[in-house]
């Protein structure tokens, strides 16, 4: 199988072994909502996407 040729996403000259923040992206496969639901404007984490 062949995937698409993707840009890299990492800064050049960043040291991620440093203390920081990050942002992560987990994508689901069909999208399916397993990770948190949207009730009035507001974003409800469940089981799967709690982080602590």
């Amino acid at each position: 199988m062949d995937f698409p040729i993707r840009k890299p996403t990492r800064l050049q000259n960043y040291d991620y072994s440093q203390n920081g923040c990050y942002f992560v992206t987990v994508c689901v496969k069909n999208r399916k909502p397993i990770l948190s639901t949207i009730v009035g404007g507001d974003v409800l984490a469940d089981r799967f996407g709690r982080c602590f």
